[in-house]
């Protein structure tokens, strides 16, 4: 009930983490999640601060918006947040990790299911496809992270 991708880019872990880290960046790397804003009042990342994404679930209609949660922030080294479900329960978790290598930088993307029972029969009945899915998307969002990224520090 989880899965990452990682790979190198070459620029700073910064300079990365600021891209992936400003939720407004989302759509334009993201194939799912094609919109995101800050919740009350935030303009930037910090831990517990809230924001949401509108989503384009498989890349189909209709869109929908969830609120999430962030987790973990730490500059050049972790992004990283819940999508919140009724009663803010937590529906699937995302992280971004980032450790400098060589010039630039090695990002992984992941999430983590939580092992409850409703999401352990969701993922018996259609996670491998939702798993490929995940894993495509994750793939192509960190290509158009890393574009984003060379581009800058080039």
């Amino acid at each position: 009930m989880k899965g990452s991708v990682t790979m190198h880019m070459e620029a700073a872990p910064r300079v990365v983490w600021e891209l992936v880290s400003d939720i407004t960046n989302t759509g334009r790397f993201s194939p799912e999640t094609i919109d995101a804003e800050w919740l009350g009042g935030a303009t930037a990342p910090a831990v517990g601060v809230k924001f949401r994404g509108k989503v384009l679930r498989n890349g189909r209609p209709p869109a929908y918006w969830t609120v999430c949660r962030i987790t973990e922030c730490e500059p050049g080294r972790v992004f990283a947040f819940d999508v919140l479900g009724p009663g803010e329960r937590v529906m699937n978790s995302w992280r971004y990790d980032f450790a400098a290598e060589g010039e630039g930088t090695s990002v992984t993307e992941s999430f983590e299911l939580p092992a409850n029972l409703p999401t352990r029969i969701y993922w018996s009945l259609l996670g491998r496809l939702r798993g490929r899915t995940n894993e495509r998307g994750m793939r192509e969002t960190l290509e158009r992270v890393r574009e984003a990224a060379e581009e800058h520090s080039g």
